[in-house]
């Protein structure tokens, strides 16, 4: 499994996203240990509290857990994940809760630890917790024989597709996927060998290079949006300035921002408004269906706990029954039955909770199949979307660059002599 961690605070935001139904298609509270409150919410704000009496500000230690994208982890698989993460952070005992997602076929885990010792009232100290849950990360992935990332092997060097978190939010917020920005700021990087030629493949496909607040390359895009040229291709400051000099001679921010709003014309405002507007209609049977289909497996997974909830309440009193009261409840202590019959009480228990969790894991792997053949359909549909963007995209940047060019060798001309003597005499209404 992919492990990723952080030290936080902001107990209620934390709690809203983790209990997030809308844009997950089923959220699950796995386990709840050590807190007083039976619910996320009122978990984590107990957390809260209690780290008041500390000078801790991060009370908190968030942890998401990813399998494999072609395997379905079991619940038994993110308990005992979470249990190892517990033991190499040094978090073993603390309270925890452990949430599941799943969303377009996919089925994650997220686990939350306080990080404050309720008895000592101070926070644990978690040194190079990034590197630990790296190498849990690669232990998992071997102890499950799965074929490990390239980030994890030995000898892995970074992918210029890998992209942080950050990278990931900015290209959400204007309706990208961010592989698809990191290959064009890469093939334009590999086949350029000056920053005139970069320009020039950049503004191809609709970014425009300028000069940052702080010196160094950055791209605008069609909307205003500002990335930060080394992080997107993949490469050192450095080694960019060795090969493009300085960004001296470019643009400011501002200025290129400027430059492309009065650049875009209301027509290509209306084709980037009118494949929007395409693109939503063409998806919106698949979200129906998706709603749909989630509806559908969430009361499945209703039917399935009440069941469970019933049949575990009649199991119990059933075998609650078999311990006498009264005299004979006393005998039985005195020659040792009593122990043994809750003995077999817990056995038997444990051997039903164990049944119970596997017809939970069966029934997600039964939805997931269903889920997975709708996913194949929005996997096509996006990146048929895809094609359309950039080729929108590419035709902008065209327009742009040719414009460019005859601004260019209009003022190497000069101004047109005749269009003067036009201008002298007023409009020319002639056909």
């Amino acid at each position: 499994m992919i492990l990723k961690g952080s030290q936080r605070a902001g107990a209620k935001a934390l709690a809203d996203h983790l209990m997030n139904d809308r844009d997950n298609d089923h959220v699950t509270v796995l386990e709840m240990s050590g807190f007083m409150a039976d619910d996320l919410h009122g978990a984590l704000s107990e957390a809260h509290a209690i780290s008041k009496a500390t000078q801790c500000k991060q009370f908190l230690f968030s942890l998401s857990l990813s399998p494999p994208q072609d395997h379905i982890g079991s619940e038994q698989d993110f308990l005992d994940a979470a249990d190892r993460a517990e033991k190499a952070l040094g978090l073993t005992g603390q309270p925890r809760a452990i949430i599941m997602h799943e969303k377009e076929g996919r089925r994650h885990a997220h686990v939350v630890w306080s990080r404050i010792d309720g008895d000592a009232l101070k926070a644990i100290n978690l040194p190079h917790f990034k590197n630990k849950l790296t190498n849990l990360s690669r232990e998992l992935y071997l102890d499950h024989g799965w074929a490990l990332p390239e980030g994890l092997q030995t000898n892995g060097g970074k992918s210029p597709l890998n992209f942080s978190l950050a990278e990931w939010q900015q290209a959400k917020r204007i309706g990208l996927d961010p592989r698809e920005i990191k290959q064009v700021f890469r093939d334009a990087w590999e086949r350029s060998d000056s920053l005139k030629a970069l320009g020039n493949a950049m503004e191809e496909r609709g970014y425009f290079l300028a000069k940052g607040d702080r010196r160094g390359f950055v791209a605008v895009d069609m909307h205003g949006a500002i990335y930060s040229l080394p992080k997107w291709i993949g490469e050192k400051t450095k080694a960019v300035t060795q090969k493009l000099g300085s960004p001296d001679g470019l643009s400011s921010v501002s200025d290129v921002r400027a430059d492309i709003k009065s650049r875009v014309t209301d027509q290509f405002k209306s084709y980037i408004a009118e494949t929007s507007a395409k693109h939503r209609r063409d998806a919106q049977p698949l979200v129906d269906q998706k709603a749909e289909l989630t509806s559908k497996h969430r009361a499945e997974r209703k039917a399935l706990k009440d069941g469970q909830d019933k049949r575990w309440k009649e199991e119990t009193q059933a075998r609650l029954s078999r311990l006498n009261g009264g005299l004979r409840g006393l005998f039985d202590r005195i020659t040792g039955k009593s122990s043994k019959i809750k003995r077999q009480i817990e056995a038997e228990a444990y051997q039903a909770a164990r049944r119970d969790q596997a017809q939970r894991d069966g029934l997600v792997v039964a939805q997931s199949k269903d889920r997975n053949v709708l996913q194949k359909q929005f996997m096509a549909l996006r990146n048929k979307q895809q094609e359309d963007r950039k080729i929108l995209a590419c035709s902008i940047g065209q327009f742009m660059a040719q414009r460019k060019r005859n601004q260019a060798r209009d003022l190497q001309k000069g101004p047109d002599p005749a269009r003067t003597r036009r201008r002298s005499r007023g409009p020319d209404f002639s056909l």
